[in-house]
């Protein structure tokens, strides 16, 4: 039963990092490959992370490490994919000319008014 639910896990995880692979190939500007690689960085990783914790057990120097990795995941992630979008909208990388709506240049055409 623990080896079916590591596996089921495992495979999980694998699943969303290939689809965020794909999704960062195929996504038209950097913003939106931002957010495919950060969704797949999460909930990629987070599934093997806790099917090792499954498999080696909470307890054991695998399992510590593991769910040290999960919580700085958790954490450092979202800050860093937040701060490599925000570095990109000030140095002026374009939006994809498809995008609905700029948040950013609504604010400052407010703020210039």
């Amino acid at each position: 039963m623990k080896s079916a639910v590591v596996i089921v896990l495992a495979v999980v995880g694998v699943g969303f990092s290939f689809s965020g692979a794909v999704g960062i190939l195929r996504m038209p500007d950097l913003y939106t490959r931002i957010q495919c690689s950060s969704k797949t960085i999460t909930m990629g990783a987070i599934p093997v992370l806790v099917a090792l914790v499954v498999a080696e057990g909470p307890v054991s120097s695998y399992g510590s490490r593991t769910l040290v990795v999960a919580v700085l995941l958790l954490s450092v992630n979202p800050l860093a994919s937040h701060a490599l979008a925000r570095a990109a909208y000030k140095r002026g990388v374009p939006m994809w000319p498809g995008s609905v709506v700029d948040q950013g240049a609504e604010r400052r055409q407010q703020s210039e008014d």
